[in-house]
């Protein structure tokens, strides 16, 4: 199959899996606010939600340009990581969303995928912005996103939550 019959398709699917998602956030933020959850890193926030979307017509422009054929490996590990993304998901049940939100009484999970990595969701979605271009030969996509994201994550986001953690262990 050619990647650029595959772009269109793959950036469709992706972009209906996080408005689902997004969905299921905006409701979990609702239950965690009214338990009254505490906010942090707001102004990061809407980084995130332009490094996506551009993330996604990127894909779609570069692979829709691409003259190869469909990286199977690249799509086969963006396929391997939906279950993983799931398991990160369910794992935090109510308290996955969006937003770094602390709730009073709340404990940090050490249970899933936490028992291995302190941010498993952002592994998955590092592995995602690298693969599911390479799948489809949009290789500037993957590699100038998985940076924008690394240095987001790095410098900022993963900062901000152990702040956050830290500071909600102190008033424990």
């Amino acid at each position: 199959m050619k990647a650029r019959t595959l772009a269109p398709w793959l950036t469709g699917a992706i972009a209906v899996q996080r408005l689902l998602e997004l969905r299921v956030a905006r409701a979990n933020e609702r239950w965690a606010r009214d338990r009254g959850a505490q906010e942090y890193g707001q102004g990061h926030y809407p980084l995130f939600f332009v490094l996506h979307p551009a993330w996604m017509l990127a894909l779609l422009l570069e692979g829709r340009a691409a003259t190869g054929r469909v990286n199977l490996w690249a799509l086969l590990l963006f396929v391997l990581a939906q279950p993983l993304r799931m398991w990160v998901i369910r794992s935090l049940g109510r308290y996955w969303n969006t937003r770094i939100l602390i709730i009073p009484g709340g404990k940090r999970l050490t249970h899933g995928p936490f028992r291995y990595l302190k941010h498993p969701n952002y592994a998955v979605v590092a592995l995602e912005l690298a693969t599911a271009p390479l799948a489809v030969g949009a290789g500037r996509t993957a590699l100038a996103f998985s940076v924008l994201n690394a240095a987001l994550l790095m410098l900022i986001r993963i900062p901000a939550e152990e702040r956050a953690l830290a500071a909600y262990r102190n008033q424990s």
